[in-house]
């Protein structure tokens, strides 16, 4: 399994790939494993300010429906526009392609409780 050292991690399997004071966010392979083949994904949240830790959307797998939490609080700018023809691509390029959102960070101490990818990779195992 894939632990991008580049990236911070959330206890509920969000990745977090900072770009300045933005950042773009997605599920880790682990949750895509967990969930399979991922169906459709909901997102409604764009233009919206949402404190760290508020739901962002949903993930619809063969399995099950999975709410997405916000890693840290910001201003949701822009939904990958391609997910909505392919939401595969969060299964077969989760940290690459299959991107979820890009956020404007707008508290960068929070960034502090978010976990590294050996963090990350010590709790999922």
């Amino acid at each position: 399994m894939n632990f991008p050292q580049n990236l911070k991690y959330t206890k509920d399997h969000e990745w977090l790939k900072i770009d300045g004071d933005s950042a773009f966010i997605g599920i880790t392979e682990f949750a895509v494993s967990e969930l399979g083949d991922i169906v459709f994904i909901e997102i409604e949240t764009q233009g919206e300010t949402l404190a760290q830790g508020d739901t962002f959307g949903s993930v619809e797998a063969v399995k099950t429906v999975s709410d997405l939490f916000m890693p840290v609080g910001g201003e949701i700018l822009e939904v990958n526009p391609t997910l909505e023809d392919t939401p595969e691509l969060v299964n077969s390029s989760p940290y690459d392609e299959g991107w979820l959102v890009k956020i404007k960070i707008e508290n960068s101490d929070e960034l502090n409780g978010l976990l590294s990818a050996d963090d990350y990779k010590s709790i999922v195992g």
